[in-house]
């Protein structure tokens, strides 16, 4: 064969042989635009044989995830997401959920002006589980019952989902303690507000384990101000609004809030709406004109696996009893980021703030990443009582839950 002929045969093998990776990956492509298309078409049943009338949604930013993991830094360069939030100081501060290479969870620090882009990160801990010699486990709780648990990929425990909570002139912090063995436990630790914003971390008073040994609980708020005269934990959401009154928040070992155990098994479900299993509180309650604004997580069982967020608007003198109730998920795991991590289908939330009218709902995508999305408060809750459920059915009061034996 002449060398002229050759050299075209030789060219026509080499484009046959390169196509081949990239065909590859467009198959991929096309699988997973199938997939997403799949999803979409299941939702869009779902809503309509609800007969939803859908509320305005919230509006992810388009720069998410906000936060990352950073593989330089060993404690954060697993997971980085459930942010407690507070604005102070013309910023809008966070702490939000890292683990790293020893799968233990601490709490990072980063801080935004406009809410938005995190121009401030810190490069050690803000905040840390206290280490203990019994059973070699980390002490963020003394071990109970087994519980074959593991929350975020976080496999040896610490400081779980932080919220942030700021009440005359002190940051509140309640989180999920875990000892990384058979001990879930609410734990309450503060700081005053001038130490926290120039990041002296080692005042933060040593936390108080502040529900029941024994048990499980997560996704406990403070209310930001007192409500008749006294201060308000609300630790239960369903199947009804829980809140104990304290008049001090300076806690002894001796004191700990009797609440029901969330367990999905003794839970009535409500049939055929989006939020058959409420799964717990979202951000401490936020005060506006129309009442406590309060953002849960719930699951669909029709549509199951896959954590959504909802709004409701609390009674301000009694927020025990619910005004409205959004009808439809103000937020669902529909991105890329919200589902490619450590667990597809996750969009929780731990912190919220107001900057400017502007509400900013932080979370966690898929247990691995930060995100935001936002709305026009006032519009927002306008839609929520419109298109929200009103709770209209009377309710049976709930008794209040024995604490340390007493009522």
């Amino acid at each position: 064969m002449p060398k002229k002929n050759l050299k075209k045969a030789v060219r026509a093998s080499d484009k046959k042989k390169k196509p081949t990776r990239p065909t590859v990956k467009t198959a991929s492509a096309r699988v997973r635009k199938k997939q997403s298309l799949l999803r979409a078409v299941r939702r869009a049943t779902i809503r309509v044989a609800a007969g939803v009338r859908r509320p305005r949604q919230l509006v992810r930013h388009e720069n998410n995830p906000v936060i990352e993991p950073r593989g330089g830094n060993y404690w954060e360069m697993k997971a980085t997401f459930n942010p407690g939030a507070v604005y102070a100081d013309g910023r809008v501060h966070l702490l939000y959920r890292a683990i790293g290479g020893d799968d233990v969870s601490v709490l990072g620090y980063a801080s935004s002006a406009d809410g938005t882009t995190f121009d401030e990160r810190l490069k050690e801990p803000a905040y840390a589980p206290i280490t203990g010699k019994k059973s070699g486990h980390k002490k963020a709780g003394m071990p109970s019952a087994e519980a074959a648990y593991c929350s975020g990929g976080g496999w040896s425990g610490g400081c779980e989902d932080p919220r942030l909570t700021l009440i005359d002139g002190r940051i509140y912090l309640t989180y999920t303690a875990f000892d990384g063995w058979g001990s879930i436990r609410i734990a309450l630790s503060s700081i005053d507000l001038g130490d926290f914003l120039d990041k002296r971390w080692k005042r933060w008073k040593r936390p108080i384990l502040i529900s029941p040994p024994g048990e499980m609980h997560k996704s406990w708020v403070l209310f930001p101000e007192k409500i008749n005269g006294k201060f308000a934990i609300l630790h239960g959401v369903t199947p009804s609004i829980l809140i104990e009154y304290v008049d001090s928040l300076d806690f002894d070992e001796s004191f700990f809030i009797k609440s029901s155990r969330p367990s999905n098994d003794r839970v009535t479900l409500r049939k055929g709406v989006w939020d058959s299993r409420v799964r717990g509180v979202g951000p401490p309650p936020i005060r506006t004109n129309e009442g406590w604004l309060l953002l849960y997580h719930a699951i669909d069982e029709r549509d199951p696996g896959r954590y959504k967020l909802g709004a409701m608007l609390l009674d301000l003198n009694d927020p025990a009893k619910i005004l409205y109730r959004s009808s439809a998920p103000i937020l669902e795991p529909d991105f890329d980021y919200e589902n490619n991590g450590f667990k597809a289908g996750v969009v929780y939330s731990c912190g919220a703030v107001v900057k400017d009218g502007e509400l900013y709902v932080y979370y966690g995508g898929a247990d691995t990443v930060t995100c935001v999305a936002m709305a026009d408060l006032a519009t927002f809750l306008q839609e929520l009582k419109r298109f929200g459920a009103p709770r209209l059915e009377p309710k049976t009061p709930a008794s209040r839950p024995e604490r340390n034996g007493k009522r």
